[in-house]
């Protein structure tokens, strides 16, 4: 697939995008999709709730936003009104796109007829095709709700694109015909810090010459925020303790900082900011703790500020960082999820050998080279659609 391709098929393409309540990487990943679609030449509708056209703003990048309010929680009154919204929307489109496995369900209810014949789509409907960003990591009545909705986009969705290994796996095993590699790219640094940044902010959060910590999330039980406090309670015996720095707000906030307080623990949570590329320079290890991530733009920005990285061994961490191989530095040191005494080794070691950290660091700024960009995320979203298309009209 090249780009002359991509650009040239999708011209005067019809595409509906949809997506549901987004606070973050989803809804900024559909913006930059949308806009791209828009360059080239793609008439593009997205899809979702209200609040999302508010935060992320895709009138501004040209496409027609259309509310259809697809609820944070499984809801079956709220879905069965988003599957008849949906039913009416996208109509005229060549094909739908849907972010997320609760907008892949509803888009493939609405639009696609489920059998077991490749690539049939019901008369009149476009193909569906759903994008994975997260694994099901909840439980009870919820994990059987997602386990549905797994289920419908398995067997309905025309393609379906998985953001790790594991989420691609799990769609073969419930019989998804055709399943790729998705490509979710960091959105390029609008700026590169300068170099008093790095003592300018040490000196604002007070951490002179304590080292610095530092992890970017949202405050959410999938984050592993508790594992990292209860590492954080072995940091606090090192001598100077360092200081961890917690980017981010969520529904965790209260609690993890009613913790801090009562064990007293080196944390800081320092909520929302928009410098998080001058912070990650600042720091002297990146921590992700996380259950499970896709392919987390935080883990992006790291490897581009070239900074050393403590990440856990989940979803599709390890392929981003590039498995070490001959002649090809380690760009990370991997430890499991949920286990606080690897990760605080693993952050000591880092700590105690400057060789190591500057290894890591060089060898985070080598992989960042390779990522894929906005434009290679788009190219590849043309093609899948082009083929589609293409597939459609044949038949």
């Amino acid at each position: 697939m090249t780009d002359e391709m991509g650009a040239e098929k999708v011209d005067g393409m019809r595409v509906a995008l949809v997506l549901a309540t987004s606070a973050g990487g989803v809804g900024r990943h559909v913006r930059y999709v949308a806009a791209g679609l828009v360059e080239r030449g793609a008439r593009v509708a997205v899809c979702g709730p209200a609040s999302t056209e508010e935060q992320f703003g895709f009138g501004r990048v040209g496409a027609r936003f259309a509310a259809v309010d697809i609820a944070d929680r499984p809801r079956p009154v709220n879905y069965a009104r988003a599957v008849a919204r949906l039913r009416r929307l996208p109509r005229g489109a060549d094909v739908v796109h849907a972010h997320g496995l609760r907008a892949g369900g509803l888009a493939v209810a609405a639009c696609a007829r489920v059998a077991p014949e490749p690539l049939r789509f019901a008369q009149g409907r476009p193909p569906v095709v759903v994008t994975l960003h997260n694994a099901v990591t909840a439980g009870g009545k919820t994990a059987a709700v997602y386990g549905a909705l797994e289920r419908v986009v398995a067997k309905g969705a025309a393609m379906v694109l998985g953001v790790s290994p594991d989420l691609e796996e799990r769609m073969r095993e419930l019989g998804a015909r055709h399943v790729e590699h998705a490509l979710v790219p960091a959105p390029a640094p609008r700026r590169r810090p300068g170099p008093q940044t790095r003592t300018e902010l040490r000196a604002e959060l007070g951490v002179e010459e304590r080292p610095l910590i530092v992890t970017v999330g949202r405050l959410a039980e999938q984050k592993g925020l508790g594992t990292l406090l209860d590492a954080a309670a072995g940091w606090a015996r090192r001598t100077p303790p360092p200081l961890v720095a917690i980017v981010g707000a969520g529904p965790l906030e209260d609690e993890l900082r009613a913790r801090i307080e009562a064990e007293n623990l080196p944390v800081r949570l320092l909520g929302r900011r928009s410098d998080v590329p001058e912070l990650l320079v600042a720091a002297d290890v990146a921590v992700v703790p996380s259950v499970w991530e896709g392919q987390p733009l935080v883990v992006q920005e790291i490897l581009r500020a070239g900074r050393p990285l403590v990440a856990t061994r989940v979803g599709g961490i390890p392929l981003l960082i590039g498995a070490p191989s001959s002649g090809q530095r380690e760009a990370a040191v991997l430890v499991p999820p949920r286990d606080a005494a690897a990760l605080e080794r693993a952050v000591a070691r880092v700590l105690d050998d400057p060789a190591l950290a500057v290894r890591l660091g060089a060898a985070a700024a080598q992989r960042a080279t390779s990522l894929p960009t906005e434009d290679d995320a788009v190219d590849q979203l043309a093609g899948v659609y082009t083929r589609l298309a293409h597939t459609r009209h044949a038949l």
